[in-house]
């Protein structure tokens, strides 16, 4: 479905992204794991287009991504829910859900009440302003708007960041749900144990680089993988202790 190859990115003369390849299958789970400031906010942005990219190919279905503007990006099947919710304030739950069907002409109360299926407690707040919902709240906003598009793919960006264990545990289970009803999932997540317990494939980023490809399952018994990102969620995990999502 998508194809990244030799991608190189840049914030004025500091390389975020060197010579990155990876892909994603139609109807997977793909998660990018690695710390801070590896590169993995900045793929995604650069996959929608908010980003410049500076050499490389990325082609999803066929099409050039390189060639298309933001706009373009989602009418051809691409959503992206960035990192930080970014909502929007002063618009209401509604209004937000309804800006994620901008560039589509068609009726959207089927894909309202799809969103208000993943998430009952936006339809209980369809008329309240979006800076005065929760943080688990607005995440959930931010993903509903996102899936308004009816993305094939989403990009998910660090979707359970300030997330009590309780909140990110359902957020996870909904992304598996929509998986499950057809939308693939690029997926990236500084809770890698989380991540890679959903996953269908992971790719390990570093200093924006790949610098590990494998299933998700391989990657959850890699003794370096989980030396350096998985904890003590990642020895049960690797001992068979601990229910997967």
């Amino acid at each position: 479905m998508l194809t990244i190859k030799n991608l190189n990115v840049f914030y004025a003369n500091i390389q975020a992204l060197q010579s990155l390849t990876l892909s994603v299958q139609k109807g997977e789970i793909a998660t990018l794991i690695g710390a801070n400031g590896a590169g993995k906010s900045t793929l995604l942005k650069t996959l929608s287009r908010i980003h410049p990219h500076t050499t490389g190919e990325m082609e999803f279905l066929g099409l050039d991504l390189t060639q298309l503007s933001p706009a373009q990006v989602v009418k051809c099947g691409i959503s992206h829910a960035p990192e930080g919710r970014r909502v929007f304030p002063e618009m209401t739950v509604l209004e937000n859900l309804e800006m994620g069907a901008y560039t589509r002409e068609s009726e959207t109360r089927e894909d309202l009440e799809r969103v208000y299926r993943f998430f009952p407690v936006l339809k209980e707040r369809i008329h309240q302003m979006g800076e005065t919902l929760s943080g688990g709240e607005q995440q959930m906003l931010t993903i509903g708007r996102a899936l308004m598009a009816r993305p094939k793919l989403i990009l998910l960006d660090e979707p359970s960041m300030g997330l009590a264990p309780t909140l990110v545990k359902t957020i996870f289970e909904i992304i598996q749900s929509i998986n499950r009803e057809g939308t693939t999932v690029l997926l990236v997540e500084q809770n890698a144990s989380m991540a890679l317990s959903i996953a269908q494939t992971g790719y390990v980023i570093e200093t924006g680089r790949v610098v590990l490809q494998d299933s998700a399952q391989n990657l959850i018994i890699n003794p370096k993988v989980q030396e350096a990102y998985l904890g003590k969620r990642g020895a049960d995990l690797r001992k068979g202790k601990g229910d997967r999502v």
